[in-house]
């Protein structure tokens, strides 16, 4: 091979490797998810939310329906406010109830709609009427440890 050709096939090489760590880059930084369809803005409190970031999922019979894209606190009512945007193809009743999950036992958190009964549909600004916050699992642990602590207390 002479030496131009080698050149050129190593230049082929190092463009394609930098093509896969910057395609790898992406798909870790959940960029690569971006949609550019159509979205609507929903709003949602919550006591605590635990881990959840921006940018996660959200979350209705386990399909990404759409994706955090705010978190703000409300210093008057002590709660977080959760904003998202959900494809338009996805129409929710105003009686879904939103909740925060995790993805196994440790995994990421995300947001999980269950879609009510209500005739009326949830318009972009809305916010849900009902929600439930993060199950924190340190409070968990907490709580187990100072029940087993009283009933040794109780059993003396």
């Amino acid at each position: 091979m002479n030496r131009k050709l080698m050149d050129l096939w190593v230049g082929i090489f190092v463009v394609a490797g930098f093509a896969a760590i910057l395609f790898l880059a992406l798909r870790v930084g959940n960029v690569s998810s971006a949609n550019f369809a159509e979205t609507y803005q929903l709003n949602a409190r919550f006591d605590n939310i635990g881990g959840l970031k921006v940018r996660g999922p959200v979350k209705s019979a386990g399909v990404v329906v759409g994706r955090v894209t705010g978190i703000s606190f409300d210093a008057q009512t002590y709660e977080a406010v959760v904003t998202m945007t959900i494809d338009s193809r996805y129409r929710f009743p105003k009686d879904t109830f939103a909740s925060i999950l995790t993805a196994g036992l440790l995994g990421e958190q995300y947001i999980g709609l269950e879609a009510g009964g209500d005739e009326k549909m949830l318009q972009s600004g809305d916010a849900f009427a009902q929600t439930q916050s993060a199950v924190v699992l340190e409070k968990l642990i907490g709580q187990f440890m100072f029940n087993k602590a009283s009933e040794g207390l109780d059993a003396k």
